[in-house]
């Protein structure tokens, strides 16, 4: 079983969100557990402070490194730098390396990811120097807290586990997997408003159709992002 440890200081945000899908199902199969845990827990003044201004200036606020070390510690059962085997830490900001299809694949051999949500204007940046393993940003955006992001990395990367999708070979043709987008889809009816589905789906021939789809998907992928053929 995966198991995911999400540490935030909204845990409510994940209320409902993961009980839905293929997570749900995931769960209820036993491959995944998914746990939102509250940063301020491992706050010790009366206030529960998570945040404080940053050295040098600057606008807004900065996420401290005393509670996010110390939920790090305690869910992982290791003092900091000592990450256990199978173990993944991840810090979610937009400093990040981009979340990729090859990146979540990597991520479900994990038994255990902690998953930091980042929030303001970042974190103290000695949580990245010394407790994650990956720093991760979901795209070339920025949010307002790292909770969205979460549901995310835990969504592609849950997808992948063996037993989670209801086809085994699902995953290997999806967009991404091997380098391209997926290629177009199509179901009944065979015409809608005169649009005709391409008779080489209906034809029944199945090289015809595995080189169409190839074909389909290298421009889909020229045309939408080509820079993945880069």
């Amino acid at each position: 079983m995966l198991r995911f440890d999400i540490v935030t200081i909204f845990p409510e945000f994940f209320g409902e969100v993961f009980d839905f899908g293929i997570i749900r199902r995931a769960r209820a199969a036993g491959l995944l557990s998914v746990r939102a845990h509250d940063l301020r827990h491992w706050t010790h003044d009366k206030h529960h402070i998570v945040d404080d201004r940053p050295f040098g200036g600057g606008d807004g606020m900065v996420m401290k490194p005393e509670p996010i070390f110390e939920a790090v510690e305690e869910l992982t059962g290791e003092k900091a730098g000592a990450c256990p085997a199978g173990t993944r830490v991840v810090l979610l900001s937009p400093q990040g390396k981009r979340l990729t299809q090859a990146l979540a694949q990597e991520l479900s051999a994990a038994d255990q990811i902690v998953v930091i949500c980042g929030r303001y204007e970042g974190v103290d940046e000695r949580v990245a120097q010394t407790l994650i393993t990956e720093e991760i940003s979901i795209g070339d955006y920025v949010l307002s807290g790292g909770e969205p992001a979460a549901v995310v990395l835990v969504d592609a990367v849950t997808r992948l586990l063996p037993g989670a999708l209801g086809s085994e070979t699902s995953a290997l043709t999806e967009s991404f997997a091997t380098g391209l987008l997926d290629y177009p889809h199509y179901t009944r009816p065979p015409e809608f408003r005169g649009m005709r589905v391409p008779e080489v789906l209906i034809g029944g021939h199945h090289g015809e159709i595995e080189r169409w789809r190839q074909e389909q998907a290298l421009e889909k992928t020229k045309k939408n992002r080509p820079d993945l053929l880069e």
